[in-house]
């Protein structure tokens, strides 16, 4: 197998993430009743990958991009002990890289770059029944942190 890097995504990357983009929503859609039909964006990726607070990195097996992931750097809650942290989002790998360590890979390159800011609290959001992410995550080292609930008619 070839080995695997990540490297800052670039504006080339742009058609290849915004299909990922919509692969994170297929795969989301079953957890979150509340998306809007049809096409939806969850992201500005072109204004993500230009931004100084975030980073968008892509995993590469070759000349193969088979992943995605940011980090974008957030100020804390007056309250919190830390000043800002890193909220971690657009995690895709390609179905054929999956089981195969990709995104603890990508999620080293997003910690090493926040933390190359100072940045040493990281977050994400995770639906509760996506066990298979929420497996990825824990490996990683993430825990269970907050539930957020909902009530609608």
């Amino acid at each position: 197998m070839t080995k695997i890097t990540t490297r800052a995504a670039q504006l080339e990357d742009l058609p290849l993430l915004y299909a990922y983009e919509q692969g994170i929503v297929r795969v989301e859609r079953p957890f979150e009743p509340t998306l809007k039909p049809g096409h939806i964006n969850y992201y500005d990726i072109k204004e993500m990958i230009a931004a100084e607070d975030t980073e968008v990195v892509v995993a590469v097996s070759g000349a193969q991009i088979i992943g995605s992931g940011y980090v974008k750097i957030k100020k804390g809650s007056d309250y919190v002990q830390y000043g800002t942290y890193g909220y971690i989002g657009f995690m895709y790998v390609e179905e054929a890289y999956r089981r195969m360590g990709v995104s603890h890979i990508i999620l080293e390159a997003l910690q090493r770059w926040a933390k190359s800011r100072g940045v040493t609290e990281l977050r994400l959001g995770v639906y509760d029944d996506n066990l298979g992410a929420i497996a990825a995550y824990e490996k990683f080292g993430f825990k269970k942190h907050t539930i957020v609930m909902r009530l609608s008619d």
